[in-house]
């Protein structure tokens, strides 16, 4: 039952990504260009969202879809880790022209090039996650 919730919810947001332009490399160029305030829109909503989202979640300790605890809590705080990680992802963000949700959502809307860019995302996950431990925190 929970992973027909998480299909369900992630049939949901596949949708209103397609629909509001947030998959369009030309939405997300038109973004990098300083050309239009329609993303920069979309995801100042999403972080507002998800900073109501964490705090309703934070203050009723509320449980995820299969009962476990959500870990909620800080994180360690690096300047150089975050610096390097946001320029890699950014650069991707800019080679790619989509981010990981909307890479999704192209195959689903008939952009089968895209599976390229998956496949380097699952290859840079995978090494970040052998190199993991040998990074400095």
């Amino acid at each position: 039952m929970k992973y027909l919730s998480y299909l369900t919810i992630g049939i949901f947001f596949g949708i209103i990504m397609y629909k509001s332009e947030a998959a369009s490399w030309f939405r997300i160029y038109e973004m990098f260009q300083f050309g239009s305030f329609h993303m920069y829109g979309i995801i100042g909503s999403a972080l507002v969202l998800g900073v109501i989202g964490v705090q309703i979640i934070k203050r009723n300790n509320i449980k995820a879809i299969g009962g476990k605890e959500m870990n909620l809590h800080p994180k360690t705080k690096s300047v150089a880790r975050y610096l390097i990680g946001g320029i890699i992802f950014g650069l991707g963000w800019a080679l790619a022209g989509a981010c990981p949700g909307p890479m999704y959502v192209l195959v689903g809307a008939g952009f089968p090039s895209i599976l390229v860019v998956i496949g380097g995302a699952l290859l840079g996950t995978f090494v970040y996650g052998l190199l993991k431990d040998k990074l400095p925190h």
